[in-house]
């Protein structure tokens, strides 16, 4: 079992597990609004993966945003290809645990679904959230294109100078384009759906992100 200096220790590409070609199978379709989860996606829809701790939880607040086509629970950010979840406690696959979020942007701006990603969570935590320990709850922003990527740098500069008006510690948020987002096995998905009293460990700062 790991200690806590172990699970919060990012792991090298040389270290990290190998995984494999094939990719975890899933029914591919959104428990609660019955969209396909897969590409390809609408030709007006843009995509966001986001970190914020659990994905359990995470993916339920993203769900229920208007304007959000679909969502679904995976990882990315780290080096293991394909990886299962157990894989990815080990901290041995680099990833944190992410939602994708496929959203219009005719209908829900970009800097909406920012502010929702920001207030639920406290991303100055570095490699955990809250009683959650390990890399794989790393707070994240993996952007589709430089555009998305500069408007997301932006808005965490903006909501790291008021958490430390508030006496909060820096963003740790990590940004930057995405390489890979892997789904997750299908017992995730949409879990709180299939589980409504199941886990959720959110807990935003309570300052409030106005962009």
């Amino acid at each position: 079992m790991f200690g806590y200096a172990q699970k919060t220790q990012m792991i090298t590409p040389e270290l990290a597990l190998p995984g494999r070609d094939e990719a975890i199978e899933i029914s591919g379709r959104h428990l609660v609004n019955g969209h396909s989860m897969m590409p390809p996606f609408p030709e007006d829809s843009e995509q966001l993966v986001l970190g914020l701790g659990c994905f359990w939880g995470a993916e339920r607040r993203f769900w229920t945003q208007s304007g959000v086509i679909v969502t679904a629970a995976g990882y990315a950010g780290g080096y293991t290809k394909n990886p299962t979840y157990e894989e990815v406690c080990t901290g041995l696959t680099g990833h944190t645990e992410v939602v994708l979020v496929v959203y219009q942007p005719q209908q829900v701006s970009l800097d909406t679904l920012l502010k929702v990603f920001w207030e639920s969570h406290d991303p100055t935590q570095g490699m955990r959230q809250g009683n959650d320990v390990g890399t794989q709850y790393r707070s994240a922003i993996y952007c589709s294109d430089t555009e998305q990527l500069e408007n997301v740098e932006s808005t965490r500069d903006k909501y790291d100078n008021l958490l430390i008006n508030k006496g909060y510690d820096a963003v740790t948020t990590e940004v930057k384009l995405l390489d890979q987002f892997y789904y997750a096995e299908d017992y995730h998905q949409q879990y709180l759906a299939r589980n409504p009293n199941g886990y959720c460990g959110l807990r935003g700062t309570g300052v409030s992100c106005e962009l």
